[in-house]
């Protein structure tokens, strides 16, 4: 049974713009969130379909991992999905997605973030405190980076 846990993060960016970035320039996080994100590179399709594969090479709590995902785009809701197939996460999960809906606030954005995931044993910590915590801290460090652009 899929768990979810979530959490809301307002962003100065319009939800396009920072959209967009996910979507189309997903090459350029690394220089917005070094200290957490080293690369990302296609492994199938490119950088802006629906249904391309990515591998993302990032650093948590002190240690290099990796995930590597399917991304599934909904430009009409701004909602990017990524599923994952490979990497760190699932030495706890069984299935893991990043959900991220970029949604108009002001002038700004409401990133609502969510990550669903089974666990492989009950044992298992939720990813609340770290892997959440690693996305909203890109969320924040991509609308920071566009701020300064």
């Amino acid at each position: 049974m899929a768990l979810r846990v979530e959490t809301e993060v307002e962003l100065k960016s319009p939800p396009e713009k920072i959209y967009n970035l996910f979507k189309k320039e997903a090459y350029l996080i690394p220089a917005a969130s070094p200290t957490n994100l080293q690369t990302v590179e296609v492994h199938e399709g490119d950088w802006e379909t629906h249904g391309s594969v990515k591998l993302w090479k990032y650093t948590l709590e002190g240690n290099a991992e990796t995930f590597k995902e399917r991304i599934e785009l909904d430009d009409e809701n701004l909602k990017v999905t990524l599923v994952g197939l490979d990497g760190d996460v699932f030495k706890f999960y069984k299935s893991y997605k990043i959900i991220i809906h970029y949604v108009p606030k002001g002038e700004g954005t409401l990133a609502k973030v969510a990550l669903e995931y089974e666990k492989l044993s009950e044992h298992v910590p939720d990813p609340i405190y770290k892997y959440l915590a690693l996305v909203v801290t890109l969320t924040k460090d991509k609308d920071a980076h566009l701020a300064k652009a």
